[in-house]
């Protein structure tokens, strides 16, 4: 296992991947919950049986795969689905990404999660890495990049938890507001400097 794990997580439009793919640029594993997530429902998985037989078949497209979209919209609105659908998923992701910070080679790994706190995953990190932006930033960004609304991007962003009390978890924290990919990068190198610093002398 590596010797430190940083948790990266950031509310939606928050510029995650741009962050964790400079990160990797630097030599740093990444291990990507929403990757495991996918991991554990794949054709002929014991999760995605499960699902199919409590959901029904319809949520199974005709590829084999789960209906993603169609699964999020009904769990969004039938708390007692989505209690079940985490009770399911939680362990085998927790399972997943576990495993795959065993394997991690770099001298520390990032978990980036954009789920990080809200589903406790805080505990399977040394540091917790947010990255700071403002709502305008995100619905901006979220609706150049993805086919949604505005009105879709508030509502995702006001079930996620708020950002003062995602920031209130922070070890370090990335500031992404009206910054160019250059001062993006320069913090983002700052950061892997400071945790090889940890390695040598833990803080």
């Amino acid at each position: 296992m590596s010797k430190l794990i940083i948790g990266l997580t950031g509310g939606i439009g928050s510029g995650k991947t741009t962050v964790t793919d400079i990160f990797s640029e630097l030599g740093v594993d990444i291990i990507d919950a929403d990757i495991a997530a996918r991991m554990v429902v794949e054709p002929g998985s014991q999760a995605l049986k499960a699902i199919k037989k409590h959901f029904g078949v319809e949520f199974i497209d005709r590829h084999g795969q789960l209906n993603r979209s169609m699964l999020r919209s009904r769990i969004f609105s039938h708390a007692d689905d989505k209690a079940w659908l985490n009770s399911l998923l939680h362990p085998l992701i927790r399972q997943e990404i576990l495993a795959q910070i065993t394997q991690a080679k770099s001298d520390y790994c990032i978990l980036v999660a954009p789920l990080l706190l809200e589903n406790n995953l805080q505990k399977l990190v040394d540091r917790v890495l947010v990255i700071k932006v403002d709502e305008i930033n995100q619905i901006a960004r979220t609706v150049a990049r993805d086919p949604s609304s505005e009105e879709e991007v508030r509502r995702i962003i006001a079930s996620q938890m708020p950002s003062e009390k995602r920031l209130s978890f922070a070890d370090d924290i990335i500031y992404n507001e009206n910054i160019s990919l250059k001062e993006l990068r320069q913090q983002v190198i700052d950061l892997d400097n400071k945790y090889k610093l940890v390695l040598i002398n833990p803080l």
